[in-house]
């Protein structure tokens, strides 16, 4: 048996998230469907993160083992002529057999984008959070400073939730802005269940000066999801990649995959 890695990007608007789930659409049901018609058996794909329902991926990362005797550009080929149009293999490399996509990660990479412009977009609707009263820029990168290093992020994670351990080391957040394009780029070795959502969600509103950005210290040291902002809409959100042992991590730019 091969251990396999492959690296998805795909469209969340219409899918429950990625784990499979009865009765609805979700990743993780669609790629083992396409792993199942290749392989003529049932297949456990396993991924990274199981992104949430309508959140979007990049960058993510799906392991699965086959003796199936294909080389990576003909299991990208046959899956990619199997999936569904708003699901797409961006790269298969064959692994060591103790790699693991969930276990074997180190860090991961989130990015979320806002459309700060007063008239409502067309094409970006349903890929970022338009939000069309002005926000202050300066306000949200003065706010984000406390909450990069380890932390306790219970004042961000969304419930119910069986996750017994609220720390996460956040390594780096970046808040990019180009015209009325805003990202936040988010680099964790863990994320709690609707943490990023919930910290832009709080960031928004220190851009619409409704709190000082002094207001998040107090925020995360609360540790009490009541005390936060609001969830931003998962539109907005995208897994961008998953860092394993010596992978250099992801500057912003366009992902670039052989």
């Amino acid at each position: 048996m091969t251990t396999f890695k492959l690296t998805l990007e795909y469209d969340g608007m219409a899918y429950a998230g990625w784990q499979r789930q009865p009765d609805q659409p979700t990743i993780q049901a669609a790629v083992e469907r396409a792993l199942a018609q290749i392989i003529q058996r049932p297949v456990a794909a396993v991924a990274a993160g199981r992104t949430d329902a309508g959140v979007h991926a990049l960058g993510q990362v799906v392991s699965f083992r086959s003796d199936k005797l294909l080389a990576p550009q003909e299991w990208t080929r046959a899956l990619n002529g199997l999936l569904p149009p708003d699901i797409s293999v961006r790269d298969t490399e064959v692994m060591d057999e103790k790699f693991h996509a969930r276990y074997s990660a180190r860090e991961k990479v989130y990015e979320y984008r806002i459309l700060n412009q007063r008239t409502r977009p067309a094409l970006d609707r349903l890929r970022s959070w338009h939000i069309p009263k002005p926000l202050n820029i300066l306000s949200i990168r003065e706010a984000i400073h406390p909450l990069v290093g380890r932390n306790d992020f219970s004042s961000f994670q969304g419930s119910p939730t069986d996750n017994q351990n609220p720390t996460c080391h956040l390594v780096s957040l970046d808040v990019l802005q180009e015209g009325p394009s805003i990202r936040v780029i988010v680099r964790a070795d863990r994320f709690l269940k609707h943490m990023v959502r919930s910290i832009v969600g709080t960031l928004v509103e220190i851009g619409h000066l409704k709190r000082d950005p002094s207001n998040m210290k107090q925020v995360l040291e609360a540790r009490d999801r009541r005390v936060a902002g609001k969830t931003a809409p998962p539109r907005g959100l995208y897994l961008v990649q998953v860092l394993y042992e010596g992978d250099e991590p992801w500057n912003g730019d366009t992902l670039q995959f052989s």
